[in-house]
C-alpha cells in the first residue's frame, strides 16, 4: 500500500509540473510566431506556444507511463527495476 501512495504522489507531481511548465510556455511564447504547414487542402499555422504546451503534456504522459510500467514490473517480481 505504501508503494501505491508513493506512485500516486510521483504521478501527481509529474502532472502538476507538466501543467505548470505548459502554462508558462503558453504564456511566454507569442501567438503570432510559429510555422506554417502547407498541404493540398490549404495551409495550417502552428504557433510555438501551442507546440510547447502539447510537448509538455506529452512529456508528462510519457513519464507517467514509464513510472506505472516500472511499478508493474516491480509488482511482477523483477527486483532489478526497484
Amino acid at each position: 500500500m505504501d508503494q501505491t501512495f508513493q506512485l500516486a504522489f510521483r504521478i501527481a507531481i509529474v502532472w502538476a509540473g507538466g501543467f505548470l511548465v505548459a502554462v508558462a510556455v503558453r504564456a511566454l511564447l507569442p501567438e503570432q510566431n510559429g510555422f506554417t504547414l502547407t498541404g493540398h487542402e490549404g495551409n495550417l499555422f502552428l504557433p510555438f506556444s501551442r507546440i510547447g504546451f502539447w510537448t509538455c503534456m506529452l512529456a508528462a504522459l510519457t513519464v507517467t507511463g514509464l513510472v506505472v510500467f516500472r511499478a508493474m514490473l516491480v509488482d511482477l517480481g523483477l527486483s532489478s527495476f526497484h
